[in-house]
């Protein structure tokens, strides 16, 4: 304890320990694995940068994307046929947002659909099995807020009449959440507030999790990876495997058109020479107008989070060490009396990395155009734009 305390110290987070002796001996020895495991030097190195995060101003240039082919579709459809194809679902959130208690994934989408998230995204996978009579590997990333539950929820539905030995989960790695001074958040007398690394964390959770070694043990050459939450994900379409072997791109990414001129999106383009994702905050207007000669704009493809990797490239990121950005968050803590406060304000740091930094790291990265009304209906908002009600009626239209 002695040298627990010092660290601590050392790091201005003595408070951690505040309700100690408070705690039964279980508690206190959660509570202690938890500081055991905290990057102390890493959370105070983050804080410390919070002021002077911002993005240096990058010179920026378009990417052209491309219109597929059915050779794309036949190259990809033998790939999968080689047993090269793997999915990997991002799903480590709750459903709060759409005032579902539970993980996202477990969320059921009604207007005559009357299915979860997570089935939604099954069907995509039993869609292949039926082209292919190939049941495609599926590895799922949870959170620890919401791994138990998500197994439960597979367990209790059969697994969705898809085969358990094909189902992968694995846990996302967490940081601590910081209050506006730089200490730790603690959501109980025992337990710290913790918030994921963000969709970057995925490769190296990857492979802490030897998922990468079963991977490339089992032959898997391309790996899809996507969130939960867009039930249109087009994981089932072929046609990107076969675009990446064909022009010998590592990294692909299923795009489409911005709905107009100032949509609030992340844009694909050159930053300073190297591939990546133009956050939409760094988009003057007039690079949102920017057309070319027929009239089309400019910036215009749109980072949908359907990727496909290589093999080779998740080993490479899974060494990486991606930008932590902090985002200002509410959320409820304990104070020094140990009463529960929920703020009214934004009153916490959570810091993330975002899977497209990792497109800086390869020379050129291939963008193959879909249709928005068929590959794109994300569930975040429990109403109006990106609502399960926008998105259930695109899934109507696309079954029917």
């Amino acid at each position: 304890m002695e040298k627990t305390k010092g660290v601590l110290k050392n790091y201005n987070q003595e408070h951690l320990l505040d309700f100690y002796n408070k705690l039964n001996n279980e508690e206190k020895a959660s509570l202690k694995k938890q500081i055991k495991s905290i990057d102390f030097q890493l959370i105070d190195n983050l804080f410390k940068k919070n002021n002077n995060i911002i993005k240096q101003q990058k010179e920026f240039k378009s990417m052209t994307s491309h219109e597929t082919t059915d050779e794309y579709f036949d190259l990809g459809l033998q790939s999968i046929f080689r047993k090269e194809f793997a999915l990997v679902t991002m799903a480590g959130g709750q459903g709060t947002r759409l005032g579902h208690n539970g993980p996202k994934g477990t969320y059921i989408l009604g207007y005559g659909i009357n299915k979860s998230l997570f089935e939604l995204q099954c069907d995509k996978l039993k869609n292949i099995y039926k082209k292919t009579n190939i049941y495609i590997p599926w590895f799922i990333m949870t959170s620890i807020e919401n791994n138990d539950l998500t197994i439960k929820f597979f367990e209790k539905n059969d697994y969705f009449n898809y085969p358990k030995e094909k189902i992968t989960f694995f846990m996302q790695d967490q940081l601590p959440m910081l209050d506006i001074n730089g200490k730790i958040i603690m959501s109980s007398k025992s337990n710290m507030k913790m918030g994921a690394n963000g969709s970057g964390g995925v490769f190296s959770s990857l492979a802490k999790s030897n998922i990468l070694k079963k991977m490339l043990s089992d032959n898997i050459k391309w790996i899809f990876i996507g969130g939960i939450d867009n039930i249109l994900l087009p994981v089932d379409n072929p046609d990107l495997i076969g675009f990446a072997i064909k022009n010998n791109y590592k990294i692909v990414s299923k795009t489409i058109t911005k709905k107009d001129p100032n949509e609030k999106v992340g844009v694909f383009g050159y930053l300073d020479d190297k591939p990546g994702v133009i956050e939409y905050i760094f988009m003057s207007d007039e690079m949102n107008n920017l057309k070319d000669e027929k009239n089309n704009l400019i910036y215009k493809d749109i980072h949908t989070l359907s990727n496909l990797f290589h093999i080779s490239i998740l080993e490479e990121a899974a060494k990486k060490e991606l930008n932590y950005y902090p985002a200002l968050k509410k959320t409820e803590y304990l104070n020094k009396n140990g009463d529960l406060i929920i703020p009214e304000i934004e009153n916490a740091y959570k810091y993330e990395t975002f899977i497209f930094d990792i497109f800086s790291y390869v020379d050129k990265i291939g963008l193959l155009k879909g249709k928005r009304e068929e590959i794109f209906a994300p569930v975040k908002n429990k109403e109006g734009v990106d609502s399960p009600e926008t998105a259930a009626n695109l899934y109507n239209k696309i079954i029917k």
